[in-house]
């Protein structure tokens, strides 16, 4: 329970993040929404912190912007992501 409790807290917390690099990017909502396969609906409950990011989610956003699950969640603010596991 604890550690779900952390990684909710995590999320609601740190949502401004996804919102901030979104808009960096000039991008709306509906075109990540594209990218994750969800409606623009579902997407605006994640950066508004109503629902809670899927850890799938989280990787394809990471992969799309190229940075790290760490720094869309806030645990870091090294925008460089980790290198790839080779096949």
């Amino acid at each position: 329970m604890y550690f779900y409790a952390r990684i909710r807290m995590v999320s609601v917390m740190n949502i401004e993040r996804l919102k901030e690099i979104r808009k960096d990017k000039d991008l709306q909502q509906k075109d990540i929404a594209k990218v994750l396969k969800i409606s623009q609906v579902q997407y605006s409950r994640y950066e508004r912190g109503t629902r809670v990011i899927p850890i799938d989610k989280l990787s394809i956003l990471a992969d799309y912007y190229q940075v790290s699950v760490d720094y869309l969640i806030g645990l870091t603010n090294e925008r460089k992501p980790y290198p790839k596991i080779p096949n």
